[in-house]
Protein backbone atom coordinates (compact mmCIF):
# COMPACT_ATOMS: atom_id res chain seq x y z
CA UNK A 1 0.00 0.00 0.00
CA UNK A 2 1.22 3.42 -1.24
CA UNK A 3 0.66 6.01 1.50
CA UNK A 4 1.45 8.91 -0.67
CA UNK A 5 -0.80 7.95 -4.22
CA UNK A 6 -3.51 10.01 -3.32
CA UNK A 7 -1.22 13.55 -2.06
CA UNK A 8 -0.92 14.79 -5.35
CA UNK A 9 1.82 17.67 -3.67
CA UNK A 10 3.64 14.53 -2.35
CA UNK A 11 4.30 13.23 -6.12
CA UNK A 12 7.54 12.81 -7.65
CA UNK A 13 5.72 14.77 -10.60
CA UNK A 14 4.26 17.54 -8.69
CA UNK A 15 5.97 20.92 -9.44
CA UNK A 16 7.82 19.96 -12.09
CA UNK A 17 8.06 22.90 -15.22
CA UNK A 18 5.88 22.05 -18.02
CA UNK A 19 8.43 22.45 -20.65
CA UNK A 20 10.40 19.59 -17.78
CA UNK A 21 7.17 17.18 -18.68
CA UNK A 22 8.31 15.47 -21.70
CA UNK A 23 11.23 13.99 -19.56
CA UNK A 24 9.48 12.15 -17.21
CA UNK A 25 9.26 9.12 -19.47
CA UNK A 26 12.51 8.38 -18.24
CA UNK A 27 11.42 7.43 -14.62
CA UNK A 28 9.28 4.53 -16.44
CA UNK A 29 12.43 4.01 -18.43
CA UNK A 30 14.65 3.53 -15.89
CA UNK A 31 12.33 1.56 -13.52
CA UNK A 32 11.97 -0.84 -16.81
CA UNK A 33 15.44 -1.29 -17.26
CA UNK A 34 15.36 -2.32 -13.72
CA UNK A 35 12.45 -5.32 -13.96
CA UNK A 36 14.06 -6.80 -17.37
CA UNK A 37 17.37 -6.56 -15.74
CA UNK A 38 16.15 -8.23 -12.77
CA UNK A 39 13.83 -10.73 -14.65
CA UNK A 40 16.53 -11.77 -17.10
CA UNK A 41 19.20 -12.47 -13.93
CA UNK A 42 16.74 -14.56 -11.92
CA UNK A 43 15.64 -16.51 -15.33
CA UNK A 44 19.05 -17.35 -15.96
CA UNK A 45 19.90 -18.28 -12.19
CA UNK A 46 17.03 -20.43 -12.11
CA UNK A 47 17.99 -22.37 -15.54
CA UNK A 48 21.71 -22.69 -13.61
CA UNK A 49 20.12 -24.05 -10.70
CA UNK A 50 17.91 -26.98 -12.38
CA UNK A 51 21.37 -27.58 -14.84
CA UNK A 52 23.44 -27.92 -11.56
CA UNK A 53 20.97 -30.32 -10.19
CA UNK A 54 20.66 -32.34 -13.77
CA UNK A 55 24.46 -32.53 -13.69
CA UNK A 56 25.21 -33.28 -10.06
CA UNK A 57 22.43 -36.36 -10.49
CA UNK A 58 24.13 -37.56 -13.20
CA UNK A 59 27.67 -36.94 -11.78
CA UNK A 60 26.25 -39.18 -8.42
CA UNK A 61 24.98 -41.78 -10.59
CA UNK A 62 28.28 -42.19 -12.61
CA UNK A 63 30.36 -41.99 -9.17
CA UNK A 64 28.00 -44.98 -7.68
CA UNK A 65 27.95 -47.14 -10.64
CA UNK A 66 31.59 -47.13 -11.20
CA UNK A 67 31.79 -47.78 -7.44
CA UNK A 68 35.77 -46.57 -7.77
CA UNK A 69 37.32 -45.19 -4.24
CA UNK A 70 39.23 -43.04 -6.19
CA UNK A 71 36.60 -41.46 -7.91
CA UNK A 72 36.04 -37.45 -6.29
CA UNK A 73 32.32 -37.30 -4.80
CA UNK A 74 30.29 -34.65 -6.71
CA UNK A 75 30.04 -31.10 -6.39
CA UNK A 76 27.54 -29.58 -4.66
CA UNK A 77 24.51 -29.03 -6.50
CA UNK A 78 23.92 -25.35 -4.93
CA UNK A 79 23.63 -22.55 -6.72
CA UNK A 80 26.10 -19.64 -4.96
CA UNK A 81 25.44 -16.14 -6.10
CA UNK A 82 27.47 -13.40 -5.50
CA UNK A 83 26.48 -9.63 -5.74
CA UNK A 84 29.26 -6.97 -5.78
CA UNK A 85 27.61 -3.36 -5.28
CA UNK A 86 25.03 -2.34 -2.57
CA UNK A 87 23.40 -0.08 -4.08
CA UNK A 88 19.45 0.20 -6.04
CA UNK A 89 19.98 -2.19 -7.88
CA UNK A 90 21.95 -4.66 -6.12
CA UNK A 91 19.57 -4.27 -3.59
CA UNK A 92 16.53 -4.95 -5.66
CA UNK A 93 18.08 -8.13 -7.54
CA UNK A 94 19.35 -9.57 -4.51
CA UNK A 95 15.67 -9.04 -3.35
CA UNK A 96 14.35 -10.86 -6.60
CA UNK A 97 16.94 -13.61 -6.59
CA UNK A 98 15.57 -14.10 -2.97
CA UNK A 99 11.93 -14.30 -3.32
CA UNK A 100 11.77 -15.73 -6.88
CA UNK A 101 14.24 -18.30 -7.81
CA UNK A 102 14.67 -18.77 -4.69
CA UNK A 103 17.97 -18.79 -3.56
CA UNK A 104 18.50 -19.93 0.23
CA UNK A 105 19.87 -16.88 2.10
CA UNK A 106 23.17 -18.81 2.86
CA UNK A 107 23.76 -19.10 -0.65
CA UNK A 108 23.79 -15.13 -1.33
CA UNK A 109 26.43 -13.33 -0.22
CA UNK A 110 26.75 -9.19 -1.37
CA UNK A 111 30.20 -7.29 -1.27
CA UNK A 112 29.70 -3.60 -1.11
CA UNK A 113 31.69 -0.84 0.43
CA UNK A 114 28.78 -0.42 3.02
CA UNK A 115 27.83 -3.62 4.31
CA UNK A 116 26.39 -2.04 7.55
CA UNK A 117 23.60 -0.34 4.72
CA UNK A 118 22.34 -3.67 4.32
CA UNK A 119 21.01 -4.81 7.39
CA UNK A 120 17.53 -6.07 5.96
CA UNK A 121 19.85 -9.15 4.19
CA UNK A 122 22.04 -10.08 7.30
CA UNK A 123 18.97 -10.38 9.25
CA UNK A 124 17.88 -12.95 6.23
CA UNK A 125 21.24 -14.68 6.80
CA UNK A 126 22.85 -13.35 3.94
CA UNK A 127 26.30 -12.70 4.39
CA UNK A 128 27.54 -8.93 3.83
CA UNK A 129 30.88 -7.70 3.58
CA UNK A 130 33.42 -5.92 2.04
CA UNK A 131 35.71 -8.40 0.54
CA UNK A 132 35.55 -8.82 -3.74
CA UNK A 133 38.39 -11.42 -4.24
CA UNK A 134 36.58 -14.09 -1.16
CA UNK A 135 33.30 -13.28 -3.27
CA UNK A 136 35.03 -14.20 -6.10
CA UNK A 137 36.87 -17.35 -5.30
CA UNK A 138 33.47 -18.61 -3.45
CA UNK A 139 30.94 -17.58 -5.84
CA UNK A 140 29.33 -20.04 -9.34
CA UNK A 141 27.97 -16.42 -10.45
CA UNK A 142 29.04 -12.99 -9.49
CA UNK A 143 26.52 -9.93 -10.56
CA UNK A 144 28.58 -6.80 -11.03
CA UNK A 145 26.46 -4.02 -9.93
CA UNK A 146 28.89 -1.72 -9.36
CA UNK A 147 29.16 1.88 -10.81
CA UNK A 148 31.07 2.28 -14.29
CA UNK A 149 34.27 4.10 -12.62
CA UNK A 150 34.63 1.58 -10.04
CA UNK A 151 34.71 -1.15 -12.07
CA UNK A 152 38.73 -1.35 -13.29
CA UNK A 153 39.43 -1.62 -9.53
CA UNK A 154 36.93 -4.19 -9.09
CA UNK A 155 38.06 -6.25 -12.06
CA UNK A 156 41.67 -5.84 -10.72
CA UNK A 157 40.70 -7.11 -7.24
CA UNK A 158 38.92 -10.24 -8.39
CA UNK A 159 40.31 -11.43 -11.69
CA UNK A 160 43.26 -13.76 -10.02
CA UNK A 161 40.12 -15.53 -7.89
CA UNK A 162 37.70 -16.55 -10.40
CA UNK A 163 37.44 -20.05 -11.24
CA UNK A 164 37.06 -21.26 -14.68
CA UNK A 165 33.75 -22.34 -14.27
CA UNK A 166 32.58 -19.09 -12.79
CA UNK A 167 30.24 -16.87 -14.87
CA UNK A 168 30.59 -13.18 -14.31
CA UNK A 169 27.63 -11.23 -15.36
CA UNK A 170 27.80 -7.45 -15.74
CA UNK A 171 24.83 -4.67 -15.51
CA UNK A 172 27.35 -2.08 -16.13
CA UNK A 173 26.14 -1.39 -19.28
CA UNK A 174 28.59 1.99 -20.21
CA UNK A 175 31.69 -1.09 -20.52
CA UNK A 176 31.21 -2.98 -23.80
CA UNK A 177 31.79 -6.64 -23.46
CA UNK A 178 35.72 -6.03 -25.04
CA UNK A 179 36.93 -3.89 -22.76
CA UNK A 180 35.45 -5.76 -19.60
CA UNK A 181 37.23 -9.04 -21.11
CA UNK A 182 40.52 -7.25 -20.92
CA UNK A 183 39.80 -5.86 -17.66
CA UNK A 184 39.25 -9.26 -16.02
CA UNK A 185 41.45 -11.08 -18.85
CA UNK A 186 38.53 -13.60 -18.51
CA UNK A 187 35.80 -14.76 -20.72
CA UNK A 188 33.41 -16.39 -19.57
CA UNK A 189 31.20 -13.53 -19.19
CA UNK A 190 27.58 -12.93 -20.01
CA UNK A 191 26.52 -8.82 -20.36
CA UNK A 192 22.70 -8.75 -21.60
CA UNK A 193 22.35 -5.52 -23.63
CA UNK A 194 19.15 -3.13 -24.00
CA UNK A 195 17.68 -1.14 -26.24
CA UNK A 196 15.08 1.34 -25.57
CA UNK A 197 12.20 2.02 -28.43
CA UNK A 198 11.34 5.54 -28.56
CA UNK A 199 7.57 5.66 -27.73
CA UNK A 200 7.05 2.91 -25.70
CA UNK A 201 4.11 2.22 -23.54
CA UNK A 202 4.93 2.99 -19.67
CA UNK A 203 3.57 -0.34 -18.23
CA UNK A 204 6.02 -1.08 -15.51
CA UNK A 205 3.70 0.45 -12.69
CA UNK A 206 5.42 3.14 -10.23
CA UNK A 207 5.00 1.33 -6.41
CA UNK A 208 5.29 -2.37 -6.53
CA UNK A 209 8.48 -4.31 -5.90
CA UNK A 210 10.15 -5.57 -8.72
CA UNK A 211 9.35 -9.26 -7.23
CA UNK A 212 6.03 -8.42 -6.98
CA UNK A 213 5.58 -6.66 -10.29
CA UNK A 214 7.10 -9.63 -12.11
CA UNK A 215 4.18 -11.76 -11.16
CA UNK A 216 1.98 -9.22 -13.14
CA UNK A 217 1.38 -10.99 -16.38
CA UNK A 218 1.47 -8.32 -18.62
CA UNK A 219 5.12 -6.86 -16.90
CA UNK A 220 6.31 -9.88 -16.97
CA UNK A 221 5.46 -10.62 -20.75
CA UNK A 222 6.97 -7.30 -21.35
CA UNK A 223 10.35 -8.92 -20.12
CA UNK A 224 10.10 -11.51 -22.70
CA UNK A 225 13.40 -12.11 -24.70
CA UNK A 226 10.89 -11.27 -28.16
CA UNK A 227 8.85 -8.93 -26.40
CA UNK A 228 8.72 -5.00 -27.47
CA UNK A 229 6.09 -3.98 -25.02
CA UNK A 230 6.89 -1.62 -22.79
CA UNK A 231 9.60 -0.25 -25.41
CA UNK A 232 12.94 -2.10 -23.76
CA UNK A 233 13.75 -4.55 -26.31
CA UNK A 234 16.98 -7.11 -25.24
CA UNK A 235 19.38 -8.40 -27.90
CA UNK A 236 18.78 -11.27 -28.32
CA UNK A 237 22.60 -12.15 -28.32
CA UNK A 238 22.62 -12.26 -24.46
CA UNK A 239 20.07 -15.57 -24.78
CA UNK A 240 22.72 -17.29 -27.55
CA UNK A 241 25.80 -17.08 -24.61
CA UNK A 242 23.25 -18.48 -21.67
CA UNK A 243 22.80 -21.39 -24.27
CA UNK A 244 26.95 -21.83 -24.40
CA UNK A 245 27.13 -20.79 -20.87
CA UNK A 246 24.94 -23.81 -20.33
CA UNK A 247 27.21 -25.94 -22.76
CA UNK A 248 30.03 -24.56 -20.78
CA UNK A 249 28.74 -25.89 -17.34
CA UNK A 250 28.51 -29.88 -19.46
CA UNK A 251 32.11 -29.88 -20.83
CA UNK A 252 33.70 -28.69 -17.26
CA UNK A 253 31.75 -32.07 -15.72
CA UNK A 254 33.61 -33.58 -19.25
CA UNK A 255 30.01 -34.81 -19.85
CA UNK A 256 29.66 -36.26 -23.41
CA UNK A 257 28.37 -34.15 -26.19
CA UNK A 258 25.09 -36.50 -26.90
CA UNK A 259 24.26 -36.31 -22.92
CA UNK A 260 24.94 -32.76 -23.04
CA UNK A 261 22.44 -31.84 -25.87
CA UNK A 262 20.08 -34.39 -23.94
CA UNK A 263 20.01 -32.15 -20.90
CA UNK A 264 19.91 -29.16 -22.58
CA UNK A 265 16.63 -30.34 -24.53
CA UNK A 266 15.31 -31.77 -21.14
CA UNK A 267 16.38 -27.35 -19.55
CA UNK A 268 15.39 -25.68 -22.46
CA UNK A 269 12.84 -27.50 -24.01
CA UNK A 270 10.79 -28.59 -21.68
CA UNK A 271 7.93 -26.55 -21.62
CA UNK A 272 5.14 -27.29 -24.39
CA UNK A 273 2.39 -24.94 -25.55
CA UNK A 274 -0.93 -26.41 -26.34
CA UNK A 275 -0.08 -26.78 -30.28
CA UNK A 276 2.35 -28.74 -29.39
CA UNK A 277 2.08 -32.28 -27.88
CA UNK A 278 5.32 -33.82 -26.13
CA UNK A 279 7.33 -35.87 -28.19
CA UNK A 280 5.88 -34.49 -31.62
CA UNK A 281 7.65 -34.04 -34.95
CA UNK A 282 6.84 -30.37 -34.43
CA UNK A 283 8.62 -29.99 -31.02
CA UNK A 284 12.72 -28.48 -31.80
CA UNK A 285 15.57 -30.98 -30.57
CA UNK A 286 19.05 -29.64 -30.15
CA UNK A 287 21.64 -30.97 -32.61
CA UNK A 288 25.04 -30.80 -32.56
CA UNK A 289 24.95 -28.41 -35.63
CA UNK A 290 23.15 -25.82 -34.05
CA UNK A 291 25.84 -25.21 -31.93
CA UNK A 292 29.36 -25.81 -33.66
CA UNK A 293 30.62 -25.93 -37.76
CA UNK A 294 29.74 -28.82 -39.66
CA UNK A 295 33.06 -29.91 -40.02
CA UNK A 296 33.82 -29.63 -36.45
CA UNK A 297 30.69 -32.43 -36.09
CA UNK A 298 32.66 -34.70 -38.63
CA UNK A 299 35.24 -34.88 -36.31
CA UNK A 300 33.30 -34.77 -32.66
CA UNK A 301 33.16 -38.54 -31.53
CA UNK A 302 30.42 -39.27 -29.23
CA UNK A 303 32.41 -39.82 -26.21
CA UNK A 304 33.91 -36.21 -26.65
CA UNK A 305 32.48 -33.03 -24.70
CA UNK A 306 32.08 -30.20 -26.22
CA UNK A 307 34.82 -27.67 -26.94
CA UNK A 308 35.15 -24.87 -24.11
CA UNK A 309 33.43 -21.81 -25.90
CA UNK A 310 34.71 -17.74 -25.20
CA UNK A 311 31.10 -16.13 -23.98
CA UNK A 312 32.27 -13.14 -25.02
CA UNK A 313 32.81 -13.98 -28.42
CA UNK A 314 29.33 -15.79 -28.87
CA UNK A 315 28.10 -12.31 -27.62
CA UNK A 316 29.92 -10.48 -30.11
CA UNK A 317 29.44 -12.41 -33.84
CA UNK A 318 27.58 -14.72 -35.33
CA UNK A 319 27.39 -18.53 -34.48
CA UNK A 320 25.93 -21.45 -35.21
CA UNK A 321 23.02 -21.28 -32.79
CA UNK A 322 22.52 -17.68 -33.30
CA UNK A 323 21.79 -18.16 -36.81
CA UNK A 324 19.41 -21.10 -35.74
CA UNK A 325 17.76 -19.39 -33.13
CA UNK A 326 16.74 -16.28 -35.46
CA UNK A 327 15.66 -18.76 -38.04
CA UNK A 328 13.57 -20.95 -36.00
CA UNK A 329 10.17 -19.58 -35.04
CA UNK A 330 9.25 -22.92 -33.14
CA UNK A 331 12.25 -22.69 -30.98
CA UNK A 332 11.56 -18.87 -30.26
CA UNK A 333 7.79 -20.06 -28.97
CA UNK A 334 8.95 -22.83 -26.94
CA UNK A 335 11.97 -20.54 -25.20
CA UNK A 336 9.07 -17.92 -24.80
CA UNK A 337 6.80 -20.29 -23.12
CA UNK A 338 9.56 -21.31 -20.93
CA UNK A 339 10.43 -17.85 -19.74
CA UNK A 340 6.90 -17.24 -18.28
CA UNK A 341 6.38 -20.91 -17.28
CA UNK A 342 9.34 -20.56 -14.97
CA UNK A 343 7.95 -17.50 -13.21
CA UNK A 344 4.39 -19.43 -12.66
CA UNK A 345 2.37 -17.61 -15.55
CA UNK A 346 1.47 -19.69 -18.12
CA UNK A 347 0.50 -18.20 -22.02
CA UNK A 348 -3.04 -19.13 -23.63
CA UNK A 349 -3.77 -19.59 -27.07
CA UNK A 350 -5.05 -16.12 -27.96
CA UNK A 351 -1.83 -14.55 -26.55
CA UNK A 352 1.31 -14.01 -28.76
CA UNK A 353 3.84 -15.71 -28.31
CA UNK A 354 6.94 -13.85 -30.59
CA UNK A 355 6.94 -10.50 -31.84
CA UNK A 356 6.23 -9.91 -35.34
CA UNK A 357 8.69 -7.58 -35.27
CA UNK A 358 12.87 -8.92 -35.51
CA UNK A 359 14.71 -8.78 -31.93
CA UNK A 360 17.74 -6.49 -31.39
CA UNK A 361 20.66 -8.00 -32.76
Amino acid sequence: MDLLEDLESLQFEYGIPEEDSTLLYLQGRYRGLMINACAHATFFCKLLRNLRESLHENQSSSYLSAGSLHLATPDSKELKVGIIGGGHLGKQLARTLLQLVPIPAESLRISTRRPEALDEFQKLGVQCFYRNSNLASWANVIFLCCLPSQLSHICLEIQTSLEKTCIVYSFVAAVPLPRLKLLLNYTNILRPQYECVEDGANIWGANKEVAAALQDPVILQATCPYSPAGGIILNIKWLVGVFYAALNMCTARNMASPQALLLLNELFLSVHFEDCGKGTASCPKFQPTNFVSKTYVKNLSKKRSFPWFDLTTVQLRETPFSQHLSTSTVLQDHLTYLYCDSFGISLTKEEPVVSTGSPSQ
